[in-house]
């Protein structure tokens, strides 16, 4: 905080300006004084901007957004002037502390104080998603700890526009520790980031020390994308819930209301700013803002004695400068920001045993060996009736484009913000998943595509061979024999896990964990299951299903947990949401926690001339959708995550196996070669 210099203004609209509370390349942010005496952050466009008519319509289209965001967890917008030549926008005031100052000053919040604080800040991350926004750059500088709780300031940090940045010069695109791996890389970041910063900012609240920590910023970086957090010192209880919020892949991270929901602070918990020392530091501050906004006149560089105070309060951090980056985040959303603006509203309520009618539904557009929907940015791919890819717009349904050329029934998995799909001759190619234009081209060989990662993609060759195709270079990494039996008519189930691995569940029921640099085997489990089951990996753990139901550690393959299941039954193939596991056993899908423990069991299946699927459920928001059986016939089974209770049962009449994917709100369900998009709740 400073003094008012001789060029900035006294006055906009009804504020009278005290204080320049922060600058950035973008504009300035006051400490504004009404008529009524209350305290605001007024921002303002510099003005060589405000005569930029593309800035200029930015600022009124992303200013006119900000006030959509209700929630008590931000500082709310107050007033705004967009149609003037100086544009400005007034947001509520925030007196405390940053977490990042009341950790440095008090030391690390207890158990009870972190809960309470990551419960709330998970609520505002869903509101804020809910509106259509990404924040982007949550970090323990980022939440004002206040009387009333903790409020998430400047939302969001934009990439560089036009050689201008939101922020202040200088100042990196995404907080090295916090920013998860697809922002770090530059690839679309959408509300999985925040979750991502989420956990970092419960560990460092928890512990007092970053999740991801290195002598300099690139080595900060090559851990966020490659490395394991570092948690050793946090608690147990928050550990277990951090951990899947730090998944490298975004869509194994938890939604902001799961992760409310497993903090579950106890009565009290709020103490932690309510009483106590930090208490009182935000007692100081919110008194010392009270004095400067009750002092006559505007502060200027003439108002020695006022510039003396403001100058004291600045070197005893006695009031937090929030509204630099509070009036700051309308300003930047970027093109990251529009995954969330796909979404569909979730259902506020619905009728307990009657499915509701799909959002749409496309007959007949789908071949019947395609792999499945693939929803990737604003699409949803599939393989198309009449060959090569189609892709349909998530939330009206109609096609946006078409490839030729491509084999669908090769695989067809995301890379980044491309489809990466194989042609007919085993050539791997990278389409734009905007437009369907072709990218990238890799040699490949490959009769099959079974994974992805942020490096490499991984396929099975013609001749049963198992190759690491980077997606950086165009020649293979290592290509090495595929282990379990594996072939190109029975590829078995692969997926990419955090910590440099690849895991295999071959045709035979082996688990095979290869290194993803090197293609050497790391460890190897024989006989997991009868065939081949879909693994799942949760930060550093895989979980397996088959003969029993295990957690493995990922780096080797060390037992963590098992679990038996009744005599006659198989464990289906499980699934990670957040900091709880589902699968199948028998004719029921069970909840357990990620270390084990148990959770709810639902029955979902009543026939007995059809033996229960072994497929993965598909968990979104708070639904789990689970196929009834084989033939397809008896539909799909949609259960409370809560609470175990059945919603509904979608049954459209028609045979034939399901496949499912989730995002953005929807689940897209491919059967008999109709994809539908269904709302969750």
């Amino acid at each position: 905080m400073r003094p008012l210099g001789s060029g900035d203004p006294l006055r906009l609209g009804p504020y009278r300006l005290l204080a320049v509370l922060g600058a950035g390349g973008m504009g300035q942010v006051f400490l504004g004084r009404d008529r009524e005496g209350r305290r605001a952050a007024v921002k303002v466009l510099r003005r060589e901007l405000a005569h930029d008519p593309h800035m200029a319509q930015r600022f009124l289209r992303e200013a006119a957004a900000a006030q959509a965001v209700r929630s008590p967890g931000v500082a709310r917008v107050l007033d705004m002037e967009t149609g003037t030549g100086q544009p400005w926008i007034a947001t509520e005031y925030l007196a405390g502390p940053t977490l990042s100052d009341a950790v440095g000053r008090h030391g690390p919040l207890d158990e009870n104080g972190v809960r309470a604080m990551g419960a709330a800040l998970a609520g505002t991350l869903a509101d804020v998603h809910a509106t259509g926004l990404v924040h982007r750059d949550l970090k323990p500088s980022n939440i004002v700890l206040t009387s009333d709780g903790p409020r998430i300031i400047d939302f969001g940090i934009a990439r560089p526009e036009h050689g201008l940045t939101l922020t202040t010069t200088g100042q990196a695109p995404a907080t090295p520790g916090y920013a998860p791996p697809e922002q770090v890389l530059g690839h679309r970041t959408g509300p999985p980031a925040d979750v991502f910063a989420l956990g970092a900012v419960l560990a460092y609240a928890s512990s007092g020390r970053p999740a991801f920590d290195a002598a300099h910023v690139a080595a900060v970086q090559y851990e966020v994308v490659h490395g394991i957090p570092r948690l050793d010192t946090v608690p147990p209880g928050i550990r277990a819930i951090v951990e899947p919020c730090l998944a490298k892949e975004p869509g194994w991270r938890p939604q902001p209301h799961h992760v409310a929901s497993r903090l579950a602070p106890p009565r009290g918990a709020e103490r932690s700013w309510t009483a106590g020392p930090l208490a009182a530091d935000i007692a100081e501050r919110e008194a010392a803002a009270r004095k400067l906004a009750t002092l006559p006149g505007a502060v200027t560089g003439r108002g020695h004695s006022r510039r003396r105070f403001i100058g004291a309060l600045a070197a005893g951090g006695a009031v937090v400068a929030v509204g630099g980056g509070t009036a700051a985040w309308w300003l930047s959303r970027d093109e990251s920001a529009d995954a969330a603006s796909w979404a569909a509203a979730p259902l506020s309520t619905y009728r307990p045993g009657v499915a509701p009618k799909p959002l749409w539904t496309e007959p007949g557009v789908a071949a019947t060996d395609s792999p499945g929907p693939l929803p990737v940015g604003g699409v949803v791919v599939t393989g198309a009736s009449k060959g090569g890819l189609v892709a349909f717009d998530v939330r009206t349904g109609r096609q946006r484009w078409s490839a030729s050329g491509i084999d669908a029934a090769r695989g067809c998995l995301k890379a980044g913000d491309t489809v990466l799909a194989a042609d007919g001759d085993g050539v791997l190619r990278a389409l734009g998943a905007a437009d369907g234009k072709e990218r990238r081209r890799y040699r490949a060989e490959a009769a099959v595509l079974l994974a992805t990662d942020t490096e490499a993609a991984y396929v099975l060759t013609e001749d049963g061979r198992l190759r690491a195709v980077p997606l950086r270079s165009r020649s293979p990494r290592w290509t090495v024999p595929a282990p379990g039996r594996m072939t190109p008519k029975a590829p078995g189930c692969v997926v990419a896990g955090r910590g440099s691995r690849l895991v295999l569940s071959g045709p035979n029921g082996d688990v095979t964990a290869l290194d993803t640099a090197t293609g050497r085997t790391a460890w190897r489990e024989p006989g997991q299951s009868a065939h081949a089951l879909a693994p799942a990996v949760q930060g550093g753990t895989v979980y397996l299903g088959g003969r029993s139901l295990r957690a493995l550690r990922l780096s080797d393959g060390d037992e963590r947990w098992s679990r038996k299941p009744s005599a006659g039954d198989v464990w289906g193939a499980p699934v990670a949401s957040g900091s709880d596991l589902y699968v199948t056993v028998g004719g029921d899908v069970q909840r357990r926690q990620a270390d084990g423990r148990d959770g709810w069991t639902a029955s979902y299946w009543k026939d007995d001339d059809n033996a229960p699927l072994t497929d993965a459920p598909v968990i979104h928001r708070n639904s789990v959708w689970t196929p009834v059986d084989g033939t397809g016939a008896q539909g799909v089974s949609v259960t409370r995550a809560d609470s175990g209770s059945q919603a509904w049962l979608y049954t459209p009449g028609t045979a034939g196996r399901w496949r499912m994917a989730a995002a953005d709100n929807r689940v897209f369900l491919l059967q008999a070669g109709t994809l539908t998009a269904m709302p969750v709740f």
